[in-house]
C-alpha cells in the first residue's frame, strides 16, 4: 500500500478538500434525522410549540401555576413575566397575536438570558409535572406512588384550561402534606420528562389566549421542512464534490501508474522481459492498475465517510436514548465478526485471482497470435481445452468471491430489520414509560440504519482492498525491478563516429543457465565493410547481435565502438548509432510513411522515398492507390511477409546510421529481389560498418569478412573462398546449399 500513498501524495491538497466534503456530507446525513424527529415530535406531537416555557400567559393561568411551585421558585418564575393590563398602551402591540388580552390581563415573558429561560423552563416544568401527578394520585383515591406518575398520554393531552381553573379552590383546601408530596416527587424527576409533559400545558395555555395553533404548527413544519430540504441539497452538493474530486484523483492516480509501468517496461532489457511474461505485463498495465484505481476511488468516498458516519452515528444515536444502545452494540459486534469470518475467507482467494487472470491472457494471447498453427495442426480441440481450463478456473474463484458477497447482503438486511424491530419494541415501550418521545424513536431507527449502512460500507472496503493490495504488490514488483542493463553516471559522448566495431574475449550467459551461449569471442567489423555470421541453428548468431545493442550484457570480455566500450555509452546514443532490421519484421498501426518514419521521425519524403528504393519496395508501395500513405493493419497484417521485411529493412535504411545490422532480414525475399537489394544496399551503406546474420550463404557470398559460429564458438573466419578451403562447418553448409559450378 506504500505505492498507493506515494502517489497519492501530489494530491494531499485534493485529498484534505474531499475529506472536508465528506465531513459536510457527513453532517448533513446525521442531522436530517433530528429534524424529522423535531418534525414528529415539535410539529405534529407539541403543534409547533418550539418554546420550553411560555411566551405569554394569563392572569388566571400563571396564579395556577405559581400554586404548585415552591415559594423560592415562584418568585423567580413571577420575576419572569411582565403584566400587560387590558385598555393599556402596550397592549395593542400583543391584542392580535393574543385576542384573551381585549378582555383579561396576560403576562409577557422578558426578555431573559439562556441560562434564566432554562432555569424558568425546568421551575415551569417541575410546576406542570407537580399538578399531573397531583391529579392522577387524587383520581386513584391517593393511592401509591404509583399513582404520582405521569403516564405518556399526558405528554399530548390539551385540555381547557378555565375547566382547571375551577378546581383551583379545591387544591388551596387539601392538606398541605399532600401538595408538598408532589413537589418533592416533581424535584426528584428528571427534567427530560419536564420537556415532554410541558408543552401540552403550553398549547392550552395559547388556546386560552386564542392563539391560532394551527398557522403555528404548519409554520414550523413548513420551516423546518425547508431547512431540511436545504440541509440534504448541501449533502448531494457535498456527495457530486467527493465523487468528482474522487473520480479525478483515481483517474490521475492510474494514468501515472500507468506511464510509469510502461516507461519501465521499455527501460528493460531482454533479461527482464525473460522474468516477466508479456501477459503478465499486459495484466498488471491494464487490471492491476484498475483495481488500485477503483481503490482509491472508493476509498476516498467509502473508506473515509463509513467511519465517520458510523462513529457520529454512535454519537448521536446515544445522545438521542442511551437506554437503546444496548442495541447498537449488540449489532455491532455481530457486523465485526461477520466482517471478520469473510475477511478471513475471501483473502486467499483475492491473492490467486490476478494470477488466474494472468494465465487467462496467457492461454488468450498464445493461441491468437498461433490461430494459423493450431488450424494448420488441427488443435482446435486442445486449445479450447486450455482455454478452457483457465476460464474455469478464473470463474470459480470469482464465482466464490461475488458468492460471499451476495451473502453478506442478505445477512446484513436480516440484521438491520433486526435492529429495526427491537429498536420499535423497546422504544415503545420507553415511549409508554415517558422516557422517549416518538420522533427520538424514529431518529434513533435512522441512525441504527446509518451505522449498520457503514459497517456495510467498511466490509466493502475489506474485499477490496486485499485485492487492490495485491494488484499494487505486482506493479510495484514491475517498478522496483533492477535493471540488469543501465546506463553509468559518468557515460562517454562520441562525436564523430567511425563505426569500428570489436569484439575482445567476449563470452555470454543467459540469466540462470549452466552453461556460457558465446565463449571467447574477438573479431573486428570495419567501416565500408560487410561482417556476416553464419550457423546452424542455435549456434548464437541471434544472441551476438543482440549485444551490440545492448539488449543482454557481455558477461566476460567486451564489445568496444571506435575503441570505447559500449558499456560507457549512454544506452540512446549507442542505439541512436545503429540501425536494426530484427529477425521478425515489425510494423506497427499507422502507414508506410510513419512506419518508415519510425527510423527517423523528421526524415523528409526524399529520404523516405530513397530507403523505400533501397529496400526493393518501390514497385509494391507505388502498386497501391495511397502510395505511402497506404493504411498499416495491427503488426503488419495487410502486406506479406516479403513486404513486410522490406518495409522493415527501409525503416533502418532512412535512419542513415553509421552501423547497420541486419537479424536473417532477408530469408522472407526471394533470390533475385535479395541480390538486387544486396547490391543497392552495397551502395548505400558504402561508409557504414555492416553486420549480417544469415542463413543462406549466397546472401554473404560477397561479404569481406564471414563468421562462422558452432556451438557458441567461432570456428571459421575470412571470405567466402577462404572458408571453403579452411573450415569444414562453412563448406558443409555450402555445399548443402550451392551447386558445384557455384562453389567453383
Amino acid at each position: 500500500m506504500k505505492l498507493i500513498g506515494k502517489y497519492l501524495k501530489p494530491y494531499i491538497g485534493v485529498l484534505l478538500l474531499s475529506f472536508l466534503l465528506l465531513f459536510g456530507q457527513a453532517a448533513s446525513e446525521l442531522s436530517l434525522p433530528n429534524l424529522m424527529s423535531d418534525i414528529v415530535t415539535t410539529g405534529i406531537q407539541y403543534s409547533g410549540i418550539e418554546e420550553k416555557v411560555p411566551e405569554a400567559i394569563s392572569e388566571d393561568g400563571l396564579n395556577f401555576l405559581t400554586s404548585f411551585m415552591t415559594q423560592e421558585n415562584k418568585e423567580v418564575f413571577l420575576n419572569a413575566y411582565a403584566i400587560i393590563e387590558t385598555g393599556s398602551d402596550n397592549a395593542k402591540d400583543y391584542i392580535d397575536e393574543y385576542p384573551l388580552l381585549s378582555e383579561k390581563n396576560i403576562y409577557v415573558r422578558n426578555k431573559l438570558s439562556k441560562d434564566v429561560v432554562n432555569q424558568v423552563a425546568d421551575i415551569y416544568g417541575k410546576a406542570v409535572y407537580s399538578f399531573i401527578g397531583l391529579f392522577q394520585g387524587k383520581q386513584n383515591g391517593n393511592g401509591d406512588d404509583n399513582g404520582m406518575q405521569p403516564t405518556a398520554m399526558d405528554q399530548d393531552t390539551t385540555m381547557d384550561i378555565t375547566t382547571l381553573y375551577q378546581i383551583s379552590p379545591m387544591i388551596s383546601m387539601m392538606p398541605e402534606g399532600q401538595l408538598q408530596a408532589a413537589i418533592d416527587a416533581a424535584d426528584q424527576e428528571d427534567p427530560s420528562v419536564y420537556e415532554m409533559i410541558a408543552p401540552g400545558f403550553t398549547k392550552s395555555f395559547y388556546q386560552e389566549l386564542g392563539v391560532d395553533m394551527e398557522t403555528m404548527q404548519h409554520n414550523y413544519i413548513l420551516r423546518t421542512g425547508l431547512l431540511m430540504l436545504l440541509v440534504a441539497l448541501g449533502g448531494v452538493v457535498a456527495a457530486i464534490g467527493v465523487g468528482f474530486f474522487a473520480s479525478r484523483t483515481g483517474a490521475k492516480v492510474a494514468k501515472k501508474l500507468r506511464r510509469d509501468v510502461f516507461e519501465k517496461v521499455e527501460s528493460f532489457s531482454s533479461a527482464e522481459y525473460d522474468k516477466f511474461s508479456t501477459a503478465s505485463l499486459i495484466t498488471r498495465t491494464t487490471n492491476d492498475i484498475q483495481q488500485v484505481q477503483m481503490l482509491v476511488v472508493m476509498g476516498i468516498r467509502m473508506m473515509c465517510y463509513a467511519p465517520i458516519m458510523g462513529i457520529g452515528g454512535i454519537i448521536f444515536a446515544v445522545g438521542t436514548s442511551v437506554s437503546l444502545s444496548w442495541i447498537i452494540a449488540a449489532a455491532v459486534v455481530v457486523m465485526l465478526g461477520l466482517i471478520m469470518v469473510i475477511f478471513s475467507i475471501a483473502l486467499p482467494k483475492f491473492k490467486s485471482l490476478q494470477k488466474l487472470i494472468d494465465r487467462l491472457n496467457l492461454v488468450s494471447r498464445e493461441n491468437l497470435s498461433g490461430l494459423m498453427v493450431i488450424r494448420a495442426f488441427g488443435n482446435e480441440t486442445y486449445e479450447e481445452g486450455r482455454f478452457d481450463t483457465a476460464n474455469k478456473n478464473l470463474s470459480k474463484t470469482n464465482l466464490f468471491v461475488q458468492r460471499t458477497m451476495a451473502f453478506m447482503f442478505p445477512v446484513m438486511m436480516f440484521l438491520m430489520n433486526c435492529v429495526t424491530l427491537a429498536i420499535v419494541w423497546f422504544g415503545s415501550k420507553a415511549i409508554a414509560n415517558s422516557n422517549l418521545q416518538i420522533g427520538d424513536m424514529m431518529a434513533f431507527m435512522q441512525y441504527a440504519m446509518q451505522i449498520i449502512m457503514s459497517f456495510l460500507m467498511i466490509s466493502m472496503m475489506f474485499i477490496m482492498v486485499p485485492r487492490a493490495s495485491v494488484s499494487a504488490t505486482r506493479i510495484r514488483e514491475v517498478l522496483d525491478t533492477e535493471l540488469v542493463i543501465k546506463d553509468k553516471e559518468k557515460t562517454v559522448k562520441l562525436n564523430d563516429v567511425k563505426g569500428v566495431l570489436e569484439f575482445h574475449d567476449v563470452s555470454f550467459r543467459y540469466q540462470n543457465a549452466e552453461s556460457d551461449v558465446l565463449e571467447h569471442l574477438s573479431f573486428i567489423a570495419k567501416p565500408g565493410e560487410t561482417t556476416a555470421f553464419i550457423g546452424s541453428t542455435g549456434a548464437g548468431k541471434s544472441t551476438l547481435i543482440n549485444l551490440i545493442p545492448r539488449f543482454y550484457d557481455v558477461t566476460q570480455g567486451s564489445i568496444t565502438l571506435d575503441g570505447v566500450d559500449i558499456r560507457d555509452l549512454n544506452q540512446k546514443d549507442l542505439r541512436d548509432m545503429i540501425g536494426y532490421v530484427p529477425q521478425k519484421g515489425m510494423l506497427f498501426t499507422g502507414d508506410i510513411a510513419s512506419n518508415i518514419r519510425y527510423g527517423k521521425e523528421n526524415a523528409n519524403l526524399l529520404e523516405v522515398n530513397t530507403a523505400i528504393e533501397v529496400a526493393q519496395a518501390k514497385e509494391f508501395v507505388d502498386s497501391t492507390d495511397d502510395g505511402i500513405e497506404t493504411p498499416i493493419a495491427q503488426g503488419g497484417t495487410n502486406v506479406s511477409g516479403g513486404q513486410k521485411q522490406r518495409l522493415s529493412i527501409a525503416r533502418a535504411i532512412v535512419k542513415d546510421a553509421p552501423i547497420y545490422i541486419f537479424d536473417d532480414s532477408f530469408s522472407a525475399l526471394d533470390f533475385k529481389t535479395d541480390a538486387a537489394l544486396r547490391h543497392s544496399l552495397k551502395e548505400h551503406t558504402s561508409n557504414a560498418t555492416v553486420l549480417i546474420v544469415a542463413q543462406r550463404v549466397s546472401t554473404i557470398m560477397k561479404a569481406e569478412q564471414i563468421i562462422v559460429l558452432d556451438e557458441g564458438k567461432i570456428v571459421g573466419k575470412g571470405t567466402h573462398k577462404e572458408l571453403l578451403s579452411s573450415c569444414k562447418e562453412y563448406r558443409e553448409i555450402a555445399e548443402s546449399q550451392l551447386s558445384k559450378e557455384e562453389l567453383a
